[in-house]
């Protein structure tokens, strides 16, 4: 994939759309994807941090809470790639960024924030994988693009629910041909390795 293609929000979306058509495995990220970004930053808490990160840490109320950790600067770094790809979309998701980080900081001065920020990162990923393999019936994109998987989870599902509530239609609808496209593509090489395959074996 082409470095520009990384910042196309089409072709983007349109790969990322090509993995996630089936209604139940969408529902299923909607609700999975934010909570893995969640326990992840919860996680990412307790990491060891360079010295050259600024010590800034602030106390809003026992629930939500600003230091600078890892998940901080994955927080800012993503979100400026999503002002790239769609600055409005970027700017409605902003909120739901800043609470995930804020409350992940706060969770993390719990005791027991490891087990429980594990669980919840372990549990999503089994329910994600169980709506690909038997909603979807196609391994999840990240096998494929890891990171551009990864780091576009988040934007997709929250797309998802602005199309939902009548976001850019124009753009949805050419976002929906354009997956349709990918998905009769991804099909036709897949018939022709079985064709291939079936050769091979007589």
């Amino acid at each position: 994939m082409a470095i520009s293609d990384l910042f196309n929000v089409r072709k983007q979306l349109v790969f990322y759309g090509a993995y996630h058509t089936n209604p139940i495995n969408v529902a299923i990220h909607i609700v999975c994807v934010p909570l893995i970004v969640w326990s992840l930053q919860v996680l990412a808490y307790d990491w060891p941090r360079p010295r050259f990160l600024p010590q800034i840490q602030y106390q809003l109320n026992d629930y939500l809470h600003f230091e600078v950790t890892y998940g901080t600067l994955q927080t800012v770094v993503w979100l400026a790639y999503y002002y790239v790809l769609e600055p409005f979309a970027a700017l409605l998701y902003t909120p739901q960024a800043i609470l995930s980080i804020l409350t992940a900081n706060a969770f993390a001065q719990r005791a027991d924030h490891q087990q429980i920020a594990l669980f919840v990162q372990v549990a999503g990923w089994i329910a994600q994988f169980i709506g690909h393999g038997i909603a979807e019936g196609r391994a999840p994109a990240l096998l494929d693009n890891l990171l551009g998987a990864f780091v576009l989870a988040p934007f997709f599902v929250h797309l998802e629910i602005l199309f939902k509530l009548g976001y850019r239609p124009a753009m949805h609808r050419q976002l929906k041909n354009d997956t349709g496209v990918a998905i009769a593509g991804f099909r036709k090489i897949e018939q022709a390795k079985k064709r291939a395959a079936g050769k091979q074996g007589l």
